[in-house]
């Protein structure tokens, strides 16, 4: 396999990319129309199927001038926390450290640790614990967090926080077997998270 490296190595540098980065995709989904021609030819009485692009809203398009403001989305499995909401900026807690998000921001997906997640709108700051997740922030001003939990911080009890804390800790210790390791260690992080958020 390594005695073939130059060759792919050469042979990636003059390829050229077929697709464009996502800055350049038209703001319209693309039609197949290969596809559409060959399913005409094969069933003409029967129109063809939609695809999943088909049912998705048009993409805005990336604006030529920086917004005055960041469109929010926040949802969770179960709810949606936050839908078109205009704010100033977001400080998401990414496994790579705080990222604040202000409009203008570049392209980026983040993965979401255990932490706090900030909305800041004026003089309004609304707090979230969230637990993990996603964010995806796109070039038009527009930023999309899935978070698989999240509460209000102002609704989390600082007591029942510290008892998870002990109770946790105490598993990690009087842990035998890698999975009540790993479900222990995973407690002791949030409940960790959740005291810092808290305290700090």
């Amino acid at each position: 396999m390594l005695r073939h490296g130059s060759r792919f190595l050469s042979r990636a540098t003059t390829m050229k990319w077929r697709r464009p980065f996502s800055i350049g995709l038209p703001a319209e989904a693309p039609v197949d129309s290969n596809f559409l021609e060959a399913w005409r030819k094969a069933i003409p009485n029967v129109e063809p199927p939609k695809t999943p692009s088909a049912f998705m809203a048009t993409r805005p398009a990336t604006p030529s001038s920086i917004p005055s403001k960041l469109t929010v989305n926040f949802v969770l499995p179960y709810s949606s926390e936050l839908s078109g909401k205009e704010v100033d900026m977001v400080i998401i807690p990414a496994t790579t450290g705080q990222m604040g998000v202000l409009p203008g921001h570049v392209a980026t997906i983040a993965e979401l640790k255990p932490g706090v997640l900030s909305v800041h709108e004026g003089n309004d700051i609304s707090k979230y614990f969230v637990s993990g997740g996603f964010a995806f922030v796109h070039a038009n001003s527009f930023a999309d967090i899935i978070a698989i939990e999240a509460v209000p911080l102002d609704r989390i009890d600082s007591n029942l926080v510290q008892k998870g804390l002990t109770e946790f800790t105490q598993k990690l210790s009087t842990a035998s077997t890698d999975v009540e390791k790993a479900e222990a260690q995973i407690g002791v992080d949030v409940h960790s998270a959740l005291n810092a958020a808290l305290t700090g």
